[in-house]
């Protein structure tokens, strides 16, 4: 009773609407939460539209999951303290703030196109082996700035999933494929297990690899080089588990309940790997997306695993369909270069 107090009294603090969670009830609720029909003794389990399985396996880490409140869909981050749950809901002004972030990223869209092709005809020239270096340093540069800028212009789009009918096995692994090789030229060992039976599901093919894509960047940002990264994809039911785990130095309990939320990464001043928090959006509007969540754990007390599901949903016409016209949000660039640019050594910029 007394740590439920204490817990109500932390929540009571903020401004973020919360609830507490104790085996399937909601036992108490913040003042921020109120309005939105919550109250203890309701169960958990008939909110949730995403996480289901997962938080009823859900035992320590970070997941962020979807609930239906107010016939309004809401996302919140679970933690567990003690034998607690505490969820933190999405504030209503997030969106807000993305969106101011999406109209200074169309301001600065041009004039950084603007100076990488301008780059890129310098590149063509005939240069000394000193200026070829310049100018590898400058292309890594650039990425690193259109990589900032495509997140805060695509973090606060709901509605930028355009899904098709995929073979989910050979999409990721050919994600996998490609950015093994950069890991490689970084320093680090990628491994991938596929799935072994194939599977049709609705997928989006480039917010799926730029979902990866921001996950293996903070993988590679935290672990030592020579370091080893292992991915699996498993099926389990209706549902995908695309699990990355590395072998680096791990979250900080005090960073942990706050991967998914912009801003509040208090060591980034002293510590250039921690940014906005853009990239860990980009990843959970993807699962959510895709009807499913992202954990967050450190399993065996080492290293970082980030465990993506996806719900196997399908839809057989569109196996026919053509693919869906779209602009590339790297500006027809790679990828790969584009979301590993922090940790990507300089030669790989040279020739681009």
């Amino acid at each position: 009773m007394e740590e439920q107090k204490d817990l109500l009294g932390m929540l009571d603090l903020m401004t973020q609407p919360g609830f507490c969670v104790k085996e399937n009830t909601v036992t108490a609720v913040n003042t921020a939460a109120k309005g939105l029909f919550l109250a203890p003794g309701m169960g958990v389990q008939p909110l949730l539209l995403t996480g289901r399985e997962e938080y009823a396996a859900f035992s320590g880490g970070c997941l962020y999951l979807t609930l239906k409140l107010s016939g309004q869909s809401r996302g919140a981050v679970v933690t567990r303290v003690e034998n607690t749950d505490v969820f933190l809901l999405d504030q209503d002004h997030e969106q807000k703030e993305l969106r101011s972030l999406a109209l200074a990223a169309m301001e600065l869209r041009k004039p950084i196109h603007s100076v990488m092709t301008t780059a890129d005809t310098m590149a063509a020239m005939e240069q000394s082996p000193e200026m070829a270096e310049q100018m590898a340093r400058l292309n890594r540069g650039l990425y690193r700035l259109l990589r900032i800028i495509g997140n805060m212009s695509d973090a606060g789009r709901s509605n930028m999933s355009r899904q098709e009918t995929r073979n989910i096995g050979s999409l990721l692994a050919e994600i996998f494929s490609k950015a093994a090789g950069l890991a490689e030229a970084a320093g680090f060992t990628l491994r991938y297990e596929g799935l072994a039976e194939t599977v049709y599901c609705l997928a989006d093919a480039d917010q799926l690899e730029r979902a990866v894509l921001n996950i293996l960047s903070n993988s590679i940002k935290f672990t030592p080089v020579g370091g080893t990264i292992d991915a699996s994809l498993t099926r389990q039911g209706r549902m995908l588990r695309l699990s990355i785990r590395d072998t680096g130095s791990g979250i900080a309990d005090g960073i942990l309940g706050n991967v998914f939320t912009r801003y509040l990464r208090q060591p980034a001043i002293e510590d250039d790997r921690f940014g906005l928090g853009l990239g860990m959006v980009l990843v959970r509007s993807a699962a959510t997306a895709h009807g499913g969540t992202v954990l967050i754990d450190q399993p065996e007390g080492t290293g970082t695993r980030v465990t993506m599901t996806l719900a196997i949903r399908q839809n057989t016409e569109n196996l026919l369909r053509s693919p869906v016209l779209r602009v590339d949000y790297a500006g027809e660039r790679d990828h790969g270069l584009l979301e590993l640019s922090d940790r990507l050594p300089v030669h790989l910029y040279k020739e681009i």
